[in-house]
């Protein structure tokens, strides 16, 4: 019955292992390559703006890897801190293991802002300044992250019975919302909305209307996608919103303070 079932859904059977490195044996993933290539999306993107504001491939480059770095040591401790503190307690050498998997992308969004922070101070630059330039890349890297837990069969969804779902064979055969590709596809839909509008230079009169506008829709969105997660550790059970909503929440608001400023700034300018 369930195989009959089966065929009216998407059936997803991809190997996480894109092939195995011979010798050394170790196995290059679909997630790895992900990451690469939204790091390689940011960068092209990034380059761009910053060499119409005549910015140096240096200054990028110096940003890249603050970045890059905040958001990988970001992400690795929010796991730990947030969703196994205490496996990670009493295996403390796991910690730097990011080989075996479990990154959390609100640490990784704590790891990011931390990062243009201390850039923009080294640099003698607004944070805000800095942070509006990094938000309009930001979507591009979710929407990759994304697609990489998608082909790692991993953050799926919970059951359902759409047209749509997917089989996620690795996992079981039961047809679940594909939570991964809906929000890669909202990513990439808030990129293309903040874009647009980075090309209309009157957004940019304040510092901070991007990265306020990414927190409130990023965030917001990932609130409601995780109405459709399957909970990520057995503890989250027992709450009335899992630890992914609880954790954005701080997001949205940090947002909505940051456009409610930049909105009061704009109002005592005209006045």
């Amino acid at each position: 019955m369930v195989s009959n079932q089966i065929l009216n859904y998407i059936t997803w059977k991809i190997d996480p292992d894109i092939f195995v490195i011979p010798i050394i044996d170790h196995p290059i993933r679909w997630y790895g390559l992900f990451w690469l290539l939204g790091i390689i999306l940011c960068y092209s993107v990034s380059r761009s703006i910053l060499r119409n504001e005549g910015r140096t491939i240096e200054f990028l480059d110096q940003l890249t890897l603050y970045i890059v770095l905040g958001t990988i040591i970001g992400a690795r401790l929010g796991h730990v801190i947030f969703y196994d503190p205490s496996y990670y307690l009493n295996n403390p050498l796991k910690i730097v293991a990011i080989w075996e998997g479990g990154l959390a992308s609100h640490g990784g969004g704590i790891g990011v802002v931390t990062a243009i922070y201390l850039f923009a101070k080294k640099q003698h630059l607004p944070f805000l300044h800095v942070a509006d330039r990094i938000a309009l890349v930001v979507p591009l890297a979710g929407a990759c992250i994304r697609l990489g837990n998608l082909f790692n069969s991993e953050m799926i969804g919970k059951v359902s019975d759409l047209p749509w779902a997917f089989v996620f064979t690795h996992i079981d055969d039961i047809p679940r919302h594909p939570a991964q590709l809906y929000e890669a596809l909202f990513c990439f839909l808030l990129f293309i909305v903040l874009y647009r509008l980075w090309k209309e230079k009157q957004f940019r009169i304040n510092d901070g209307n991007y990265f306020s506008l990414l927190l409130i829709l990023l965030f917001s969105f990932r609130f409601l996608d995780e109405f459709l997660k399957v909970n990520q550790e057995h503890f989250e059970d027992s709450l009335i919103i899992n630890m992914g909503q609880i954790l954005s929440l701080p997001f949205i608001v940090i947002g909505v303070c940051v456009f409610i400023y930049n909105r009061f700034k704009k109002s005592l300018k005209v006045n």
